[in-house]
């Protein structure tokens, strides 16, 4: 399957890991990733909070740009960059106002969306278009058989329900499914639908470290002995700032934390280092060990 790959900021730059798995478990899953680096930076949290009918454009862009190359799925591995594609993708479907605007905008660059092009987050393509989780265990090598996973999937993936129309709200699933098939444990935890923190992170950094901090408090007493995200900014808040919210909620946490790619490579066979995971600022080797990988940089 064809897809134009949309990776994001975080997954270029700080996140870089995320971009290392990605392109590896794709092998594996038959997806064919095209690049486009003339792809902009989806707009969150800076143009989408100040201009909403700019923010559209910028995204119409992105999508337009796979429209030409004549490819129909753009796929993320940020589900905030999920958040703000198909916003744009939906808005454009029903407000002749942006949409003439947009269109205005985009004929000035030369350029057209019709409208024909999905962007789907990758947990989302695994679920949807590439047979499900049942059809992930026969590229199961290594089986994550012991681990607890607690799965995390913040708040654009499955918010609001209107326009992301994927799974359920409040009580989804799919995700755990994934995990489980992956031969792992998914744990339940009210937190695993509940905001990172992130975004107040820069305004109000205790606020968001305590978000964060009580999320995977949740999680451990449920259980998790590691946690997977959806969202590269989630696992900043999760994983690069954890120090600052196990002080926040006065527990140390200690709790590794994955990138849904990085366990789907994991369970596929894929090394640590081939995947990444020695970037984590939280050492996985606790997480690792429990499906016997012992003595590895992580």
């Amino acid at each position: 399957m064809k897809v134009a790959y949309f990776p994001g900021c975080v997954a270029q730059e700080s996140g870089m890991e995320l971009d290392m798995a990605t392109r590896a478990v794709a092998k594996v899953l038959g997806l064919e990733l095209v690049d486009f680096p003339n792809f902009s930076c989806c707009g969150s949290g800076f143009i989408d909070e100040t201009n909403e009918a700019l923010n559209v454009a910028i995204n119409a862009r992105n999508l337009a740009i796979a429209e030409k190359a004549g490819i129909q799925t753009v796929m993320t591995v940020c589900s905030t960059c999920q958040g703000m594609l198909t916003h744009a993708k939906k808005v454009l479907a029903k407000d002749q106002i942006i949409k003439s605007r947009t269109d205005a905008a985009l004929q000035k660059i030369g350029m057209k969306y019709s409208g024909t092009v999905t962007p789907k987050h990758m947990l989302q393509l695994v679920v949807e278009d590439l047979g499900g989780p049942e059809k992930l265990k026969p590229l199961v090598k290594r089986p994550l058989k012991g681990l607890k996973v607690g799965a995390f999937y913040g708040c654009h993936l499955i918010r609001p329900h209107e326009i992301m129309e994927f799974d359920d709200p409040e009580y989804p699933h799919t995700f755990e499914d994934v995990i489980r098939a992956l031969g792992a444990e998914p744990v339940i935890y009210r937190g695993r639908v509940m905001c990172c923190g992130f975004p107040i992170q820069f305004v109000k950094p205790l606020s968001g470290e305590k978000l964060a901090g009580r999320q995977m408090l949740d999680a451990k007493r449920s259980g998790a002995e590691a946690m997977a995200t959806s969202c590269p900014l989630c696992h900043l808040s999760l994983d690069t700032y954890q120090k600052e919210s196990s002080k926040a909620v006065g527990v140390e946490l200690n709790m590794p934390v994955f990138h849904f790619p990085q366990l789907l490579g994991l369970a596929f066979g894929m090394e640590a280092k081939e995947l990444g995971l020695p970037r984590h600022l939280v050492d996985t080797k606790s997480a690792l060990q429990k499906i016997g990988l012992v003595g590895v940089p992580a």
